[in-house]
């Protein structure tokens, strides 16, 4: 619970229950993983948005060069991640934390 805010809350029921269901021996990699912050990521995506930084830090890379030769989307892509890049950021995680699971 101590990571609670790096996933999304819809899904900490079920993180626990994955928790509980998994082996001794994922307990040292569970311990050992980090996890993008999305707070960062929406301060990244304030500053450097245009240039696709924000999707380059949570992994996406394909999007991210999208976004650097399109500056943005022209704008219009820029602010749309303002509200969509601590989901997407928290998705990521959930993500990671699912495959060591």
């Amino acid at each position: 619970m101590a990571n609670g805010k790096f996933f999304p809350d819809y899904q900490v029921a079920a993180i626990r229950d994955m928790l509980l269901a998994a082996d001794d021996s994922k307990w040292s990699m569970l311990q050992v993983m980090q996890f993008k912050d999305p707070t960062i990521c929406l301060i990244i995506s304030l500053f450097a948005g245009s240039l696709g930084i924000d999707r380059f830090f949570i992994g996406d890379t394909g999007l991210g060069i999208a976004k650097l030769i399109t500056c943005g989307g022209f704008g219009i892509w820029t602010i749309v991640d303002w509200f969509l890049i601590m989901g997407a950021a928290r998705d990521k995680n959930m993500q990671k934390l699912q495959m060591v699971l």
